[in-house]
């Protein structure tokens, strides 16, 4: 099994872990300490050692950070983790709700009088330090760097990860690393930068074509990297993970040492290209030179799909939605109160584990019935794992790492007979689903110009959900990908090319949570017949394909457009899998997949 249900943090550990680093405050003099879910490459995801918010609060989200002072301490956690951040951690701990409370905001009301308050130049960008101090400054609290005041209680901090990096082929990158690398270092050029400095794992990755296994769940090579106008790359990742390479990297990238990172950021000469955004306060002061502030060069280039990249994610997405179809049948087959939640994620594992492509799952599956369905992120343990009962509605979020492709799926699927109500919520979170997968749109526009159609149907309700509406996805990378996001608070351009999620949900605490995930790449639109068109428009492909719950469609509420789109959604679904799964699965599936 790729995924364990072992319990990896426990709320009474909280307590003494949170008065040794109390005593290391102390011991150095300072008023307060910011705990991250960070490390020193900026990715979204850390590995087992940088996992330091959840070792010293509980708290395993994805997002989220502590800020410990001498009489309080605050778990800043946005709207996915409320729910969950109460079983996580102890009473000693605060839950703040972030982003509506910032930290500088929180950290005046708790030092009136002012204080200095320490933090990690490594886990912490420019940007945020940045924000926080600009936000502090009429006050007499003070942003100290510091050591790593956490490092120096967790006595058993696993090792830094280690693991091989491997080559990835050129038919599923579609680009080799050295048109990618000349590619981008005109673009610097054209910029006026002599150099960039990347820190993202999956920019460099992306930028070199290869694939490691340092952050679980993600196909990533921890390191540093600085691109030259003339497509060089110094690279600075540990030689023994680079061991099984070959000669992929010749010519044209120069590999280091680790430690020779800061040592060549002081030697650079400007302008060096740095992204606030991602780039850790600790190697922006390393860098001498002057400093062009921008966007990591990779960002953009990665988001934006090519051909083959586009080609393998579809494949993969049907082999993967295979995998789903036998699973759902399978669970069809089984009577009520029968299956436990870990029942229903080793099962799936099993399906999808079929494929000789599959490297891994592309994070922890969410199964979550009853109740456990509106902790958003829930991940079941050998604690929480509960029964699927009648009148259940199971939260199933998966996905698999292949070689030629990243999938993320959600399905909400009745146990027995569902409640009226929530039937309802399901079939508006249903329409906004759809709303969106039919959508077209002027190029030009940002996530946050369109997002709200996926969110209209459940608005006319009172109703709403506390994510966003869909993230990017990468290519055999991670599965977050940004820039690209559906969300009320990206400024991205979207363009052809870009992998997102569309994911509407509703969550009800105590009760059932509801979402449906199909994965999209946008598309130029094709013209009107008439040939009456104005302007040059987007359209979306639908990359995911496995029936959606008809049990939970209430008829009533959904309107035309949705069930023909529905409709002729299962069909193209039966027809592309029917010869994917076995007999007995493929007699399901068209029943399943028969039209509303």
């Amino acid at each position: 099994m790729f995924q364990s249900f072992e319990v990896t943090a426990r709320p009474e550990q909280g307590p003494p872990r949170l008065a040794a680093l109390r005593a290391e405050l102390e011991a150095a003099g300072f008023d307060g300490f910011l705990v991250p879910r960070a490390d020193a490459h900026q990715g979204e995801y850390v590995s087992a050692r940088d996992e330091r918010l959840a070792w010293l609060t509980g708290f395993t989200g994805s997002a989220g950070f502590c800020a410990v002072l001498r009489d309080t301490a605050g778990v800043f956690i946005d709207g996915r983790y409320r729910t969950q951040v109460k079983a996580q951690v102890a009473d000693v701990y605060t839950p703040v709700p972030w982003p509506e409370v910032s930290l500088p905001t929180w950290l005046k009301e708790q030092l009136p009088n002012g204080g200095t308050v320490a933090f990690d130049p490594w886990l912490h960008t420019v940007g945020q330090i940045e924000h926080v101090r600009t936000a502090l400054q009429d006050t007499r609290i003070v942003l100290k760097k510091s050591e790593n005041l956490v490092d120096r209680v967790w006595s058993d901090q696993p090792a830094a990860a280690a693991e091989p990096v491997r080559a990835h082929p050129l038919e599923f990158a579609g680009e080799a690393h050295t048109d990618k690398r000349t590619r981008l270092g005109t673009v610097l050029a054209e910029q006026g930068a002599a150099c960039a400095v990347i820190t993202l794992p999956d920019s460099i990755c992306w930028l070199l074509n290869i694939r490691g296994a340092d952050i679980p769940r993600n196909p990533i090579a921890q390191g540093f990297a600085i691109l030259h106008t003339t497509g060089h790359v110094d690279l600075y990742m540990s030689p023994a993970k680079l061991a099984d390479i070959g000669d992929h990297l010749t010519p044209g990238v120069t590999l280091h040492a680790p430690t020779e990172f800061l040592p060549a950021l002081n030697a650079l000469t400007g302008p060096v290209l740095l992204d606030k955004s991602s780039v850790p306060v600790r190697v922006a002061d390393a860098v001498s030179a002057d400093i062009q502030w921008g966007d990591d060069p990779c960002a953009l280039p990665k988001a934006c799909k090519n051909a083959a990249e586009i080609k393998g994610s579809a494949e993969a997405h049907l082999r993967d939605g295979a995998a789903v179809v036998e699973l759902l049948a399978w669970l069809d087959a089984q009577p009520v109160g029968t299956l436990a939640e870990t029942q229903v994620v080793t099962q799936l594992e099993g399906y999808r584990r079929r494929d000789n492509a599959l490297q891994d799952i592309s994070f922890e599956t969410i199964a979550g019935t009853g109740p456990n369905g509106a902790i958003m992120h829930y991940r079941v343990t050998t604690e929480t794992d509960s029964d699927l009962q009648d009148g259940h509605l199971l939260v199933l979020d998966s996905g698999g790492q292949y070689l030629d492709g990243t999938t993320d799926i959600t399905r909400t699927i009745a146990i027995g007979t569902p409640p009226e109500d929530a039937c309802k919520a399901f079939t508006r979170v249903l329409m906004g689903m759809i709303s969106m997968s039919r959508l077209i749109w002027p190029k030009g526009l940002a996530g946050r110009d369109i997002e709200a159609i996926g969110r209209a149907p459940l608005w006319y309700a009172h109703q709403d959900f506390d994510h966003g509406l869909g993230h990017g996805v990468g290519a055999y990378l991670s599965v977050h990908e940004g820039p690209q996001r559906l969300s009320r608070v990206s400024t991205v351009p979207l363009q052809a090319g870009m992998i997102l999620s569309n994911e509407p949900g509703y969550y009800r605490e105590g009760a059932f949570g509801i979402r449906i995930e199909n994965l999209i790449v946008a598309q130029d639109a094709t013209p009107p017949s008439d040939g009456d068109a104005h302007r040059e428009m987007l359209s979306w492909r639908t990359l995911t394909f496995a029936p959606i719950d008809r049990r939970l469609i209430f008829a009533d509420i959904l309107d035309q457009p949705s069930r023909d789109w529905l409709d002729a959604y299962h069909d193209q679904t039966y027809e592309l899998l029917k010869d994917r799964v076995s007999p007995q699965t493929a007699s399901w599936l068209q029943q399943a997949c028969a039209p509303l």
